[in-house]
């Protein structure tokens, strides 16, 4: 079935409401999130940024693991200010953090800003998530 781009984005936004999803069975220390369709300042405040802070209760340092899969089609500008300003807040709290995505552009940006970051960063592509997976777990 070859359905547009911005009716799968529409369905997918009325079905599942946020386009970030907490992902389970990683570690406790591990946040993994998969995006879809077009992740808005709201996804951002309703489920990354209280699910960053649960994390840093119970841990001084977290990894991530942001999984920008086949459906994913950008951010909104709430969204990235959002990013940014997270990242800012909590600098010094990432230990690792791997992106898995096939978004040249995003990956081009990840890996010049991530130099700014005081932990590694790992970019992967969308066939190599269990890589992924098993390196933000070590």
């Amino acid at each position: 079935m070859n359905i547009p781009k911005f009716a799968l984005s529409a369905y997918i936004r009325y079905h599942n409401q946020h386009m970030l999803r907490i992902l389970d069975d990683f570690p406790d220390n591990v946040l993994a999130v998969s995006a879809e369709a077009k992740i808005t300042g709201s996804d951002y405040e309703t489920i990354l940024i209280p699910a960053i802070e649960e994390k840093l209760k119970a841990h001084k340092k977290i990894r991530m693991l942001y999984d920008l899969g086949s459906s994913f089609t950008g951010f909104e500008l709430s969204a990235m200010l959002d990013d940014a300003k997270m990242g800012m807040k909590h600098l010094s709290a990432w230990d690792r953090i791997a992106l898995v995505s096939d978004h040249e552009m995003i990956n081009v940006f990840a890996k010049f800003f991530g130099h700014m970051l005081s932990c590694e960063l790992r970019i992967y592509k969308n066939a190599e998530f269990e890589e992924a997976k098993k390196w933000i777990s070590e």
